[in-house]
């Protein structure tokens, strides 16, 4: 009988080696390395894997076959999705503790048995009992909702074998183990394997399936990439625990686009869906105060209209201070340096703190000229005409750049009420003349431009 290997494992992309090393070979990552054991690859077998055999075939001769898809419940949802679950689909959902995963999981196990489907809910962090209370105060009390409080993935296997549902979610997969491995659970050996076991429950018998992971400190995916390289969709539930909406932006979809988002509403009754973001993030702005700015930003196939505020203080101590929330501190320092330069603000001497109001985080470039005019603008103690919003890319030579999809930009504006908007020159082509009446665009070329169109100065 083949004996049990001892090597090193690395916690963040799952490298295996013989020896101990600071860093790891593969992702270059420091103090990653642990010691496991790890069975032979021969004795390695797959509960979920069926024994078949596969021919390759002619790219031309491969037959196509639409995707089965299930509404989830949730309009917005669906979207993201692609315009529903796929039927034998891998998902992966992942979010910072307290969040709302477990909720949006429920809700999503009621809409599946409300349609007449078998769910079966694997709560292995809690108790059969308490996720109960959460169902009924949910109101997911409903037929075809079957709750297993398990760990091992073995006695999961038989009760996903004698009942046969067709939407199977596990939470979560780092506390789901296999007994036959020495590792303990949510090691990366353990954590791959349940993975791998998930995606051939799902693949071979068509089973919708979810997993519930871990993030770490940093905000990534607990367990080894290749957990996210298995699945067919990464989706990550992001936001504030204070502030009540929920962001689920899709990081990888094989079925559907990519890097779009869907905002919730955190309520007593569970998780409600947000038809109109861009009325959220702006019903609670004022009017002319100086360091507010809207901007139409792009999330994925979606537009909406986001505040960006800037603080501009005078600082009694030698390093100034530069903090952000919602928005890349590096891509801010590199704003300021365009506004001293190019400009001539002098900002050397004040603390400037920037925010996108509602707790979104927006990470496109179409944000730079709102977060440089809100900089400007509280520093200048000039406010910016409440009714105008403004987009465009900043150059470290103080010139606009284009933005994409400029057109639902301005749609976005215009149906929210805004009738001015500053845009860069680029873009101008790329606008209907149907639009162009509707709204008064004000092209430019660069940030100088944009300063003395805003607030009708320059500064030297």
């Amino acid at each position: 009988m083949a004996k049990d290997k001892l090597q090193w494992v690395c916690d963040e992309c799952g490298h295996a080696q013989a020896k101990w090393s600071g860093s790891c070979l593969s992702c270059k990552r420091w103090n990653t390395m642990h010691e496991m054991i790890i069975p032979k690859e021969s004795k390695k077998v797959y509960l979920s894997k069926k024994t078949s055999t596969s021919k390759p075939i002619l790219v031309k001769d491969v037959k196509q076959q639409s995707f089965q898809r299930v509404k989830s419940g949730f309009v917005e949802l669906d979207r993201l999705m692609g315009g529903g679950v796929v039927r034998g689909s891998l998902n992966l959902l992942g979010g910072k503790p307290g969040i709302g995963k477990s909720t949006i999981m429920l809700q999503l196990a009621t809409a599946f048995a409300n349609q007449g489907l078998v769910v079966l809910y694997v709560c292995g962090e809690e108790s059969i009992e308490q996720t109960s209370l959460r169902a009924q105060r949910l109101g997911s009390s409903v037929d075809n909702l079957y709750l297993l409080s398990e760990t091992v993935f073995s006695s999961i296997k038989s009760s996903v074998d004698q009942l046969k549902p067709d939407v199977l979610i596990i939470d979560s997969a780092q506390i789901v183990y296999k007994d036959d491995l020495p590792s303990s659970p949510g090691s990366v050996l353990q954590v791959k394997e349940i993975a791998m076991e998930c995606m051939h429950i799902a693949k071979e018998n068509g089973i919708i399936t979810f997993l519930i992971g871990h993030v770490t400190k940093s905000g990534d995916l607990a367990g080894p990439r290749v957990l996210e390289h298995l699945v067919d969709t990464v989706l990550d539930f992001e936001g504030d625990q204070k502030h009540g909406y929920r962001i689920l932006r899709s990081s990888k979809n094989r079925f559907g686009p990519t890097d779009d988002i869907v905002i919730f509403q955190m309520k007593q009754a569970g998780l409600e869906e947000v038809k109109n973001p861009s009325l959220v993030f702006i019903e609670e702005r004022k009017g002319e105060v100086p360091g507010s700015v809207v901007c139409p930003a792009l999330e994925g196939s979606r537009s909406l209209l986001i505040e960006v505020q800037a603080l501009v203080s005078k600082t009694a101590y030698p390093s100034p201070i530069r903090k952000t929330t919602g928005l890349d501190q590096n891509r801010l320092t590199l704003l300021l340096a365009v506004l001293e330069k190019r400009l001539k603000i002098p900002l050397y001497s004040s603390d400037v703190f920037v925010s996108i109001a509602g707790g979104i985080k927006i990470q496109e470039p179409g944000i730079d000229l709102a977060v440089l005019l809100a900089v400007a603008s509280s520093f200048l103690s000039k406010p910016i005409d409440p009714s105008t919003a403004v987009t465009g890319e900043v150059g470290l030579n103080g010139e606009l750049r284009s933005v994409s999809r400029i057109e639902n930009r301005v749609k976005e504006a215009y149906h929210m009420g805004f009738d001015k908007l500053i845009i860069p020159k680029k873009c101008l082509s790329e606008i209907s003349s149907d639009l162009l009446s509707k709204i008064k665009i004000h092209a430019i070329e660069t940030i100088q431009e944009a300063l003395s169109y805003s607030f009708g100065t320059t500064c030297k």
